[in-house]
């Protein structure tokens, strides 16, 4: 990876962006700062997390860097395939996998670009379930307010 991150701004601190070598993004940490830590990236890169920022229902089509295994990869489409607003259960993308929900929660809980792979969308059969790991703090919160971004009725 690129040594230096690049810094965008967030509604809940900031997101730093990490790219490969060959420029395609790598990487994203959710930070719920606002410390700034890295340069602005690409306008090309900016340009569509600002637009998801102010209108939520924004498809995210930039290079990305390929997945770490197979199973990333197919889940990676699966996640890329929900629309923003909608949300699907751990136990329905394991279905179309062919996997266990435990195995989609660990993929999602390993996704190195949320937002742009939106493993936000993905909730446990009767929660929200957790994100990056955690069902409480700033990180759930981040979920929360991502999906509430989109539309969905968390009630």
């Amino acid at each position: 990876m690129v040594p230096e991150p690049c810094w965008l701004p967030a509604p809940w601190g900031g997101l730093q962006l990490w790219f490969d070598h060959q420029g395609r993004l790598a990487r994203i940490v959710l930070r719920t700062s606002d410390r700034r830590c890295g340069a602005p990236p690409p306008t090309a890169v900016a340009l569509p997390f600002q637009r998801y920022f102010e209108q939520g229902c924004w498809s995210f089509e930039l290079p990305l860097a390929p997945p770490a295994t197979p199973f990333q990869g197919r889940l990676r489409r699966c996640l890329r395939a929900i629309p923003s607003g909608q949300t699907r259960t751990y136990g329905v993308l394991a279905a179309i996998l062919a996997s266990s929900p435990r195995a989609v929660g660990q993929g999602c809980r390993a996704n190195p670009l949320p937002l742009v792979v939106p493993c936000h969308r993905v909730v446990a059969a009767r929660a929200t379930g957790g994100y990056a790991g955690h069902r409480r703090g700033r990180l759930a919160a981040i979920k929360r307010w991502l999906l509430r971004h989109e539309g969905v009725d968390l009630t």
